[in-house]
This record gives C-alpha cells, structure tokens and sequence, in this order.
C-alpha cells in the first residue's frame, strides 16, 4: 500500500479502513481530514476572487485572481512563503493549496472575502443578479 484515499460515506468502507489498520505496518503515516471543499464552493472563490480582481484593477492594484487567492489565504491564516526562483529572477509563492482547505475552511474563507469585499466596496457578480 503505497497512498490510498478513503472517504468514510458508509459502514462499509468504515470497516474497510479498519481493515486497513489492522494490516498496516509499523511507521504507516494515516492521516485524518475533515471533508473536502466542494467544487460550488471552488466555483463560488474563483468568481469572487474574479470580481475583486476586476474592481481592484480599476483602482491601481493590478493582480491577478491566483495573487489575490495567496493574498485571502494568508489573511486567513495559512502559511505562505515567497521562494526564490532557480534562475534567481522572483519569487514563487509557496502554501497550502485551496484544493486542500476542508469544507468548513473553505466557507471562512469566503466569508473572509465577503467581508473584505463588503468594506472595500466590491460587490460581486452574484449580488448584482440577486436585486
């Protein structure tokens, strides 16, 4: 067993995965994660960060919607890092990827954005169709 992924939906691969700890070998590495983001959520951040993106844009600050996810994940609290390039021009951001923010990270998230939005006068595509 190299690296499988289990998602506990049932009793059935419940007792799969205790099937798979009592075969596991000593100095196995399991870890434990909460259910992952959904992709209308997903959906729901690259719009919003799209909108920000557009706004801000038109006020001097010109980043691109990957800038402006690694600017909300650090605001949030999660762990970014600029490492230099191996030709030594720039950097690279360097996190946790999005893909792997669980569904209650991801809400705060959104939320965070939201709220930003909110004291930044953006208002987003959604909110817009819904008046």
């Amino acid at each position: 067993m190299s690296r499988w992924t289990l998602i506990l939906h049932n009793d059935l691969t419940v007792q799969k995965a205790i099937n798979w700890l009592r075969k596991a070998p000593r100095g196995m590495r399991i870890e434990f994660k909460m259910p992952k983001r959904t992709t209308p959520q997903n959906d729901r951040m690259w719009a919003m960060l799209t909108d920000i993106a557009t706004v801000m844009r038109k006020r001097g600050t010109d980043y691109t919607t990957d800038e402006w996810k690694v600017i909300f994940m650090h605001a949030c609290g999660r762990e970014m890092r600029l490492l230099p390039a191996l030709d030594g021009h720039g950097f690279i951001p360097y996190g946790q990827s999005s893909s792997d923010l669980s569904k209650q990270e991801m809400t705060d998230l959104i939320e965070f954005m939201s709220a930003w939005g909110a004291e930044n006068s953006v208002v987003f595509n959604d909110e817009r169709s819904a008046a």
